[in-house]
């Protein structure tokens, strides 16, 4: 080999030569450069393979080992693709936050700021930064700021900053002169050193004393905010106890906090919250000759579970104070409250309680149906002592009115008569009984006989009188028409609002309005032409028993045959028993034939149409829907038969207790139906919409005259009604049959079994009422968890305010809040469901819309109440703290704050036992 050859191959090993075993070419800078390019464009292939937290720990990696230069270079290449804006904070964040930033600031730095921009001037003097400065070295404004008034704590504090002498206590000497002869340097030494010894031993004692009133005071006392910071007892000794010793130190903790609310005496002598405390200028401090002057009033107490009860609101009397309370939202002591606003420091000359219940008990509020069994527990007689309070005594001419046919029974009239001892007033009742509906209201009443009867003190008689012809088609119309006007009487007191759809109602069923339409007019005529055919016909087929129900949405009762059959100090006990029971058979004969209605007019009809290849519904279907109510029209007619044989042969001597007890033993057929109520009403439902020729057929037969106007669902109510009736006949009838009566023994059977099977009745009407409450609540609440479980049930919906405090550390009277957003607490028997609530408004329209997002549930054995006294900047506010959370809120008004208050205390009373 060449010299030249061997020298030309050493040159080119030399220029493929390596470095750091790359294999990339160290002299070769073309071949280097292409090799660069190869393996970049390999990576960036591999990069666009790989996932997102692969590139990240890759950029990670690479990062990691770059130079200074090198991170400069990037944050340059940034800087000149990526322009970065600067972003002013308070422009970006709630005006909460920007304001608890600028809290931090001095005076001189929040006027330094306030020369920034518009908006941090604006921020900087808000009232909430400077008047803790000016409280905290004692500058108080002399006068209210107005409510559009700007800066005026800013401009207080300036203007006293600017007075102060500044100078020096030497300097103050120099220019002022001083009473004490001069002092030398050393004694001004030693007066100093002794004055700020003296300075650190008042602060010692000053720390120590609020450390010894710190650890003395209990945690959960109200106007503390500590109950967050107690301690509870850890460690060995607390592993051996276990969670029931926690679980029972938090219910004492609970239980104390809510006796250590803050309570006020009222003029009945029960004790109420502090925050209601108001100065009352009609009678609080009135002497009892000045309150003799006010005892003209008459107040009425209306319940919201009276069907249609915004009807009954409108009917009442100029001049009678209405008081429409809330049935599932109010306690005891929180009707006392809307009693003692609504009188003022008054007496009444006489209460009326307008309330569901039956001729055994009251159904004042949820929870409570006062009855002889219960009115002696403490809370209720309690209630009903400071109750009589209210009322004038019996002889000044002051009573109670019940409008409850108490007086039909001897269990109503022995709760008339607890009633009357315990307070010292007369209380009266109905003594008529009106099956399926309120006209007992209109019958005769417990009582010296008067020229007027109570009702007509209260009410106008007209209107009255229609309510209680249409109470059931009222209620179900009103349902519609609530939830309509909703949205825009909800900011309206319940009184005001119920009077407003009361004259909807009753200008809707003027006969004027009726006439004007032509078409409704000729409908009517119609119909009262046809039903006079019908009255015909069924007088010449029926018995002597005459019907007196002349229409649907009547009551079959006539007026003046109730009347002149509960004439109680007119007629003899012969009589009136004759009367009750020509009354059963008479209600029992009406029954019968509204389910004949079902049999004749529906289900005859359709099997018909099977039978002939030209089905409707199926088989299957028609089993499912008349099965069960069909074996109830034939067990009903025997049961009629029955008891006109008996009526037929009827002497004082009689019975027809044995004929009830023969029918509740066969019970198990309404049982049968009971239970499969809803899938019957499921399986109309799902017919009507997937079977064309079925929705026609109800179209067809559904209010018409043939059915009196009713609809199948609603024929099909009938057999839960009748139960309440069937007692209420029965009481009556054992009120009047005497002591000795062979009969009376029966009656008191026949009444325990089917008063005991009404009460299963009412525990399915129950059940399925909470779960469709449970239901609604769960649809209209964004991210709601599960609220479906056993005994669980919706109290009341209270809309509140969160508000946020600056500074806990101030004084209570000193305490600035800002409110933050709305809330919408749900108050179940077992828990506490904290949601926020957005309101939305639809263009060119008055209505909104309010949806609903949940937050928290605390579990009321667990929930802390906590109250805030009013102040000057803060009204009506309370705090709600959880194990883990706390919410400060504040009601719109002093009475809904009292109200949910008092209804969450017993709810959590209640959670406990």
């Amino acid at each position: 080999m060449s010299l030249g050859n061997f020298s030309q191959r050493s040159l080119e090993m030399e220029s493929f030569h390596t470095r750091f075993s790359t294999w990339t070419p160290f002299n070769n800078r073309s071949l280097n450069r292409q090799l660069f390019q190869e393996r970049v464009a390999l990576i960036s292939h591999w990069f666009g393979l790989w996932t997102h937290k692969q590139r990240q720990g890759f950029l990670s990696s690479i990062l990691s080992q770059c130079s200074k230069s090198q991170l400069r270079f990037i944050r340059d290449w940034f800087s000149e693709r990526k322009q970065v804006a600067s972003v002013d904070f308070s422009t970006v964040l709630p005006r909460s936050i920007s304001l608890y930033i600028f809290s931090f600031l001095n005076p001189k730095d929040l006027c330094a700021a306030a020369q920034v921009s518009w908006p941090w001037k604006f921020l900087t003097e808000q009232d909430c930064l400077w008047m803790p400065k000016c409280t905290k070295l004692g500058w108080f404004l002399p006068y209210t700021p107005t409510q559009n008034e700007y800066g005026a704590w800013k401009h207080h504090y300036i203007a006293c900053v600017s007075s102060l002498d500044w100078l020096t206590p030497r300097e103050a000497a120099a220019v002022y002169g001083t009473l004490n002869e001069p002092k030398t340097e050393d004694e001004e030494f030693k007066e100093r050193q002794r004055e700020k010894c003296l300075r650190k031993i008042i602060w010692e004692k000053i720390a120590f004393r609020k450390k010894e009133l710190f650890k003395a005071r209990p945690p959960w006392l109200s106007g503390t905010r500590c109950s967050r910071s107690m301690s509870l007892p850890t460690g060995p000794r607390m592993q051996r106890e276990g969670a029931g010793f926690y679980e029972a130190l938090e219910r004492q903790l609970v239980l104390a906090s809510l006796d250590a609310l803050p309570m006020r005496s009222n003029l009945s002598g029960s004790h109420s919250p502090s925050f209601l405390v108001k100065k009352n200028h009609h009678g609080i401090g009135r002497t009892k000759d000045n309150s003799f002057s006010a005892l003209q009033v008459r107040v009425i107490l209306i319940s919201s579970r009276i069907p249609a009860y915004e009807m009954v609101v409108e009917s009442v009397k100029v001049g009678v104070v209405t008081v429409p309370y809330d049935h599932s939202g109010v306690t005891l002591e929180g009707l006392l409250h809307l009693l003692d606003r609504a009188l003022q420091g008054r007496k009444a000359r006489s209460l009326g309680i307008f309330s569901s219940g039956n001729s055994r008990e009251i159904d004042l509020l949820q929870g409570y149906k006062i009855s002889i069994t219960n009115l002696l527990w403490p809370e209720v007689r309690d209630f009903w002592e400071k109750l009589g309070s209210y009322v004038a005594s019996e002889e000044e001419g002051g009573q109670v009115d019940l409008f409850v046919p108490l007086g039909a029974s001897e269990a109503g009239i022995e709760v008339l008569s607890q009633l009357s001892q315990l307070t010292g007033t007369f209380f009266s009742a109905p003594t008529g009984i009106a099956t399926g509906s309120f006209q007992h209201i209109l019958s005769d009443w417990l009582g010296p006989q008067q020229d007027r009867l109570p009702p007509s003190d209260y009410f106008s008689e007209s209107k009255l009188q229609a309510w209680t012809n249409f109470t059931d088609s009222l209620e179900d119309a009103l349902k519609s028409v609530r939830k309509e006007f909703h949205p825009l009487f909800k900011n309206l007191q319940r009184s005001i609002s119920g009077r407003i759809l009361g004259q909807l109602m009753f200008d809707s069923l003027s006969m004027a309005s009726i006439l004007d339409n032509q078409d409704a007019a000729q409908a009517l005529a119609d119909g009262l032409v046809e039903l006079s055919k019908e009255g015909a016909e069924r007088h010449a087929i029926e018995d002597n028993f005459q019907d007196t129900k002349s229409s649907p949405n009547q009551s079959h009762l006539n007026m003046e045959v109730l009347v002149k059959l509960e004439r109680k100090l007119q007629m003899d006990s012969v009589e009136k028993r004759t009367r009750v029971v020509r009354e059963l058979v008479q209600s029992e004969r009406w029954y019968v034939q509204m389910l004949g209605i079902v049999r004749e007019v529906y289900a005859r009809p359709l099997r018909a149409a099977l039978a002939s290849n030209r089905a409707i519904l199926s088989a299957a279907n028609i089993q499912i829907i008349f099965s069960d109510v069909l074996r109830i029209l034939n067990l009903n007619r025997e049961f009629l038969a029955n008891l006109r044989d008996r009526l037929q042969e009827w002497s004082p001597a009689h019975c027809v207790g044995e004929i009830f007890i023969k029918f509740g033993r066969q019970l198990n057929t309404y049982t049968n139906f009971f239970n499969n109520y809803p899938v019957v009403l499921k399986t109309i439902e799902k017919c009507r919409e997937m079977t064309p020729a079925f929705r026609a057929f109800l179209k067809r037969h559904d209010n018409t005259i043939a059915t009196k106007m009713l609809s199948l669902p609603e024929l099909l109510l009938y057999p839960s009604r009748r139960f309440e009736e069937y007692i209420n006949l029965l009481y009556v009838l054992r009120l009047h049959t005497p002591a000795g009566h062979i009969d009376r023994g029966d009656l008191t059977t026949a009444i325990d079994q089917i008063k005991n099977y009404k009460d299963y009745i009412d525990q399915i009407k129950e059940n399925i009422k909470m779960r469709e409450q449970l239901a609604h609540v769960q649809t209209i609440i964004t991210d709601c968890p599960t609220l479906s479980e056993a005994n669980r049930y919706l109290i009341r919906i209270q809309d509140v305010v969160q508000l946020h405090c600056y500074d806990e550390k101030m004084d209570f009277p000193l305490r600035l809040y800002e409110q933050t957003r709305d809330l919408s607490l749900f108050l179940f028997n077992d828990a506490l469901l904290v949601t926020s609530r957005a309101t939305s408004h639809t263009p060119f329209e008055r209505t909104s819309k309010t949806t609903y997002q949940f937050i928290a549930s605390v579990a009321l054995p667990r929930m802390f109440i906590e109250d805030i006294p009013d102040s000057k900047y803060v009204k009506n506010a309370f705090v709600l703290q959880g194990p883990t959370r706390e919410w400060i809120c504040a009601t719109e008004t002093a009475d809904d704050k009292f109200l949910w208050l008092s209804i969450l205390q017993t709810a959590i009373r209640s959670s406990m036992k």
